[in-house]
């Protein structure tokens, strides 16, 4: 136990009030004064005061009053005091071990808060630091990478790089600096060398001057002027710029200040090509060229690429043989320079060429360039095998001189051998390895292929040989092996190829014709790092377009069969296989995928569909007819396989087959399409009354179907029912309001029947019911240009413009029929910024273009037309129109085979004349022709 008294305790300071630190006031009773009592005497208060001075380090209170605070003693006011020095009422008398123990507590506490918060701080610290050395880098740091890029500097480098004192060119600036000063003249040496060129000027003592016979005067401050001289010069001068009019006007050369009619091409045909060069720049080019190498040269004469400058300056100047001085000097003074040697070998004639590799291999005994330039010198096959043999007793290392030495042989024997002995002395030469290999016999070749794979286990290149060698000698099952082998061997050893990088190998087969081993490097590789979390479908799907568009259509069909393997029932996988056949296979492979493909999705109408069409279009009409029997068993309730049926009976002169089939699908499969569908059927073979009666049929069924009201209307109208026409229109567009094609129909009978102010009633309600249309507006403004009703012609397309102001339709009847022909272009600018890639706006574009006779650029827009929306029809025939007047018949041909290509079902003609009963099963072609004749 502590002898420290309790707090509470304890002895209160003198003058405590309580609650006084919290705020109170506190007052004062009788009981606290207590009983009346002498005060203090005056020495207590004196003894009291001098206390208080002492203890506020004031001096002693004198008769005066309070002393003033020593000036040496340091000041100690109440601010200043510590805050942790416990004073008062706080004070502890000692500091004994509870505090001790209490401060170790604490300090533990704030050591482990430390601990916790380090690695935070510790982070934060290093990643403020790094940021302020990335924003503040020092220069050793800024020069680190070049440091690491000595360590690749040679020791001839090292030794080639000049002393700093050589390149500060401080004796070389300040002789410049020397010859550039200038110094003022004085006047007595201008007078002097004024007087020196003078015959003689004196003036004699009775005053007269003799004059001398030069022409000069006396100046006042005693120079002279020679006035002939300047006269001289003027003609001088006059000379030159006649000389240099005459130049420029009859374009001819100066020849001694005379020009001349000679013809540059004609004399300069006997000079050199090097002579011509030289030529082009001016001689003062090549003498500063010339003086800045011989320095380069002067300081620092071990550097080879300076003497090859300076000798390719000198040939460039048409001096070939000071050029060869320079080059022999420069392999003097760089006997280890492999590329002045070459240079000096080139400058040099054949015989002296020789000599001059015979010096160079011999400073340079190993430089395979070298031996290889020095063999090429020779003519004779002896003395190049001699050359390379020489060169291999140096270097027997080199893949490049073996390679060489085994070209020059004609015998495949000897060819063999010397390869042997390659393989021998580098066998990890993976050329050289193939190139035995292709050498040997096929037996003997399977031989050197597993001794190389022996010697490279990490080379594909010889795995791939040895798969295409199976395929070579006829052991297609065994090319698959290989590569199966190939493939977890180079995994064992970490050197498998990307999956890019096998189909590029698999490319290469192709091209080379080995498509055996294509067709195992795609099979074997192409799942390789891809797992099953990856998209691997789209992967290979893309791949297999890649490799179309490269021309590798066997790759592409080899990646196409690996996907089918794993994604077999995945009807985009079979579709893009078929395309693929389709557009570069065989017909008899494009049926196999279809056929492959509708066994593994039997419920895929698309796939039925083809494979019935492309046996249709094949001739094969019963095969046709059977895969559709097939079809309906695997759907029976599809109603386009129905109507794929139908469309194929009824192209192939069977209607009656045609009628049951789609009164079949009327029971089985009853949807609107099938009762439009045998409606329209009827309509082609003229039985109008039928196809009425499956008209009011099926509307009893689909009251909604806007095509059977359409229908029933222009069955009327055929019949030249035209109330009944008109009823059939309206009810129709009551039951379907937002049919825009219905409230057409119904507008055109109006004005066909003469009543242009109901046609114009209909096309506003139908405005309301379809907010925004262009077909609707459209209509409107050509509904008031046909009357001629130009102001409510405007007055619309301003509306329409405003409701639309991105359709092309609008804009183009606004540019074609209400605006001026200047205005055209304008208009065709402002609504193709407004209204970007619109094929209307392009054709009109065009046709703008055609009727100014810019035809190239007509044509180039109408391409952009039909590049921007195939399924257009109008923009083909437009295209079409316009190369029937100033296109070529192959043009013609071109366009015609791709608008049949790509099958269009959409424009305003192009739609009613398709649909026209008069041109069922009119193909692509002749619809496109009787839209142009159409179109104006």
């Amino acid at each position: 136990m502590s002898g420290r008294k309790d707090f509470l305790s304890q002895q209160a300071p003198e003058n405590y009030v309580a609650g006084l630190g919290r705020g109170a006031t506190g007052f004062t009773t009788r009981s606290d004064l207590g009983p009346a009592r002498e005060g203090p005497s005056e020495d207590q208060i004196k003894e009291a005061l001098a206390k208080r001075a002492a203890a506020l380090g004031n001096a002693p209170p004198t008769a005066y009053g309070v002393g003033k605070k020593k000036p040496d003693e340091e000041e100690d006011d109440e601010r200043f005091r510590d805050a942790e020095n416990e004073e008062g009422l706080f004070a502890t008398g000692n500091y004994d071990r509870d505090d001790d123990e209490a401060d170790r507590i604490y300090q533990s506490v704030d050591e482990r808060m430390d601990k916790r918060r380090r690695a935070r701080r510790e982070a934060r610290e290093n990643e403020q630091r790094e940021e302020y050395e990335r924003n503040n880098p020092k220069i050793q740091q800024q020069f680190a990478d070049l440091k690491r890029a000595l360590g690749s500097v040679s020791d001839e480098d090292w030794a080639s790089i000049p002393e700093v004192g050589d390149l500060t060119g401080k004796n070389r600036r300040s002789k410049q600096n020397m010859r550039q000063r200038f110094y003022a003249v004085p006047d007595s040496v201008l007078a002097g060398a004024g007087a020196s060129t003078q015959l003689g000027t004196e003036v004699q003592e009775d005053g007269m001057a003799t004059e001398g016979a030069s022409g000069s005067s006396e100046q006042a401050d005693g120079t002279m002027t020679n006035f002939a001289d300047i006269g001289a010069a003027r003609d001088k001068v006059l000379k030159v710029r006649l000389d240099q009019a005459a130049q420029t006007q009859q374009g001819t050369e100066s020849v001694a200040g005379t020009s001349t009619n000679i013809d540059p091409k004609g004399y300069l045909t006997s000079l050199s090509m090097s002579e011509k060069k030289a030529g082009e720049i001016p001689v003062g080019d090549i003498k500063r060229a010339r003086v800045l190498l011989e320095s380069v040269i002067k300081t620092n004469p071990r550097h080879g690429p300076g003497w090859i400058a300076a000798a390719r300056l000198e040939e460039f100047a048409g001096k070939i043989v000071a050029a060869r001085n320079v080059i022999k000097r420069g392999c003097e003074m760089c006997p280890k320079s492999e590329d002045t040697w070459m240079e000096c070998i080139r400058l040099h004639d054949n015989q002296n060429a020789k000599i001059m590799a015979a010096k160079a291999i011999e400073n340079n005994d190993r430089s395979v360039r070298l031996w290889i330039e020095a063999m090429k010198l020779e003519s004779v096959p002896a003395a190049k095998k001699r050359v390379l043999r020489k060169a291999l007793d140096h270097i027997p290392q080199s893949v490049a001189i073996w390679k060489e030495a085994v070209n020059l042989e004609e015998d495949p024997v000897d060819a063999r051998l010397l390869l042997a002995k390659a393989t021998e002395i580098i066998p990890l030469s993976v050329e050289l390895w193939l190139a035995l290999a292709r050498l040997e016999e096929p037996d003997q070749a399977q031989k050197v292929l597993n001794k190389a794979r022996q010697a490279i286990p990490a080379s594909f290149e010889i795995w791939v040989a040895a798969a295409r060698l199976q395929e070579q000698v006829g052991k297609s099952e065994m090319v698959g092996r290989v590569m199966d082998r190939a493939v977890k061997a180079l995994t064992k050893v970490s050197a498998m190829l990307k999956r890019e990088e096998w189909i590029t190998q698999a490319e290469i087969c192709e091209d080379e014709g080995a498509k055996q081993t294509c067709q195992a490097i795609i099979q074997e590789t192409l799942g390789w790092t891809l797992d099953e979390d990856d998209d691997r479908k789209q992967i290979w799907l893309d791949d297999a377009k890649a490799s179309i568009g490269r021309g590798k259509f066997e790759t592409a069909r080899a990646i196409y069969s690996y996907a089918i393997r794993v994604f077999y029932n995945r009807k985009s996988v079979y579709l893009a296989a078929a395309d693929l056949e389709r557009n570069h296979g065989t017909k008899a492979a494009l049926w196999q995928v279809l056929e492959k493909a509708v066994e593994a999705c039997p419920t895929s109408e698309v796939l039925w569909m083809q494979l019935a069409r492309e046996k249709w279009h094949s001739g094969a009409v019963d095969e046709a007819r059977k895969v559709l029997g097939l079809a309906f068993q695997q759907n029976p309730g599809n109603e386009n396989i129905w109507l794929e049926a139908v469309k194929l009976e009824a192209e192939n002169g069977e209607p009656q087959k045609a009628r049951d089939l789609l009164s079949t699908a009327r029971s089985e499969a009853g949807t609107d399409r099938v009762w439009i569908k045998s409606a329209a059927f009827e309509r082609q073979l003229g039985e109008i009354d039928t196809a009425l009666g499956l008209v009011n049929e099926g509307l009893q069924i689909y009251p909604k179907a806007d095509k059977l009201w359409m229908m029933k209307g222009q069955l009327y109208e055929r019949k030249n029912m035209l109330p009944q026409a008109r009823e059939a229109f309206n009810t129709g567009t009551r039951a379907c309001p937002q049919s825009v094609p219905l409230w057409l129909l119904a507008s055109r009978l109006e004005e066909k029947m003469g009543v242009v102010v109901k046609a114009r009633s209909i096309l506003d309600r139908a405005r309301l019911a379809v907010k925004k249309s262009p077909e609707l507006w459209t209509e409107s403004v050509r509904l008031e240009w046909r009357a001629k009703n130009l102001p409510a012609a405007n007055a619309k397309m301003a509306q329409a413009l405003q409701e639309c102001p991105t359709s092309g339709l609008v804009w183009s009847e606004r540019i074609w029929h209400l605006e001026a022909r200047t205005q055209r272009k304008p208009r065709i600018l402002e609504a193709i910024q407004k209204a970007d890639n619109d094929p209307i706006l392009f054709v009109t574009a065009a046709r703008i273009f055609w009727a100014e006779r810019k035809l190239e650029k007509a044509d180039a827009w109408f391409q952009k037309a039909a590049i921007l929306d195939t399924d257009y029809g109008d923009t083909w025939a437009w295209w079409y129109k316009f190369l029937l007047q100033h296109g070529t018949e192959e043009k013609r041909g071109d366009v015609v085979s791709k608008c049949v290509l790509n099958e269009p079902k959409h424009g305003e003609v192009w739609q009613a004349v398709w649909k026209a009963p008069e041109n069922a099963g009119v193909g692509t072609e002749a619809v496109l022709k009787k839209v142009a004749k159409i179109l104006e």
